[in-house]
């Protein structure tokens, strides 16, 4: 019988193999098994055409956006500066001209 690696995050000597990944059951952790699971918290934010997006970087709009509790739309094209990544549903926080601070998916977004 072949033995496992503990869990890199927790250390737990519980993990198993689910399809190419190892998981730990004690704190949900899941790795390659090439990996060295040091780096695996970084996410990686791509934006619509897959380059990656990272804190500072200037992006465009793809798409006329609803504003939700607003009946103001943004439109197609407007540049967004020095943008922000965090956590969550909407992966950038950013401030627009004229409408002040949003939320905005990384998938209705282009780098420039």
């Amino acid at each position: 019988m072949s033995t496992l690696p503990n869990c890199p995050k927790c250390n737990s000597e519980y993990t198993y193999e689910d399809g190419v990944l190892f998981v730990c059951p004690e704190c949900s952790h899941e790795w390659s098994p090439n990996s060295d699971g040091a780096n695996d918290d970084e996410k990686v934010i791509k934006d619509a055409n897959g380059n990656v997006l990272s804190d500072g970087d200037t992006v465009t709009v793809i798409k006329d956006l609803k504003v939700k509790g607003s009946s103001s739309t943004l439109k197609q094209g407007t540049k967004v500066k020095n943008i922000r990544l965090v956590d969550g549903d909407h992966d950038i926080d950013c401030k627009i001209d004229g409408f002040g601070a949003m939320k905005l998916k990384s998938e209705f977004v282009k780098k420039i």
